[in-house]
């Protein structure tokens, strides 16, 4: 099975304690842990600080399953829950394969900490996965919520622990099941 997870700085697997953009090893990072468990050939295509990208990217012919986290960074940006969600309707709307083999992951909530001075902060992102859902059954498409996974977080509110990714990738693999 071929796998593209398409995200953020959690999904890159980047490690808040490195300066320079460092990332977790291999065996702590989400998407690594996902491809170990199944033997399926996963795609990281994680990078720090993204947003919602406005147009959708080109996915590879024959992927089968298409991973996608993203929101936290536009709420940090000081985008409301409403107006990410708007744009990752564009978004997911631009993709062009088959709505069953797309899976929408609302990103855990943020909590507080270094990058995450207020409790509005973590409203909007408990109100952003709300959105998500809602948005996931009106496109038709597959949907998880990544608040319900118990991950913990990294003294920025934002990051997942190395605990953290492991706790992901088993409420992800339990949710693929």
């Amino acid at each position: 099975m071929k796998v593209i997870c398409f995200g953020d700085s959690n999904t890159y697997g980047y490690d808040p304690r490195s300066y320079f953009g460092g990332r977790y090893d291999a065996d702590s990072r989400w998407v690594d842990i996902l491809a170990a468990k199944t033997g399926w050939e996963v795609r990281n295509m994680g990078q720090n600080g993204r947003e919602i990208p406005s147009a959708a990217p080109a996915i590879p012919a024959g992927t089968d399953l298409l991973i996608v986290m993203l929101g936290t960074n536009d709420l940090l940006q000081g985008r409301s829950p409403e107006q990410a969600a708007e744009r990752l309707e564009r978004f997911l709307a631009g993709i062009t394969l088959d709505r069953g083999r797309i899976l929408l992951i609302a990103p855990p909530p943020v909590a507080l900490g270094q990058w995450v001075p207020s409790p509005q902060l973590i409203a909007d992102s408990h109100a952003f996965a709300q959105l998500c859902q809602a948005l996931a059954e009106q496109l038709g498409i597959r949907f998880a919520d990544a608040g319900k996974w118990d991950i913990s977080l990294t003294y920025d509110g934002v990051h997942f622990t190395e605990q953290g990714h492991r706790a992901f990738a088993a409420g992800l693999l339990e949710e693929l099941r």
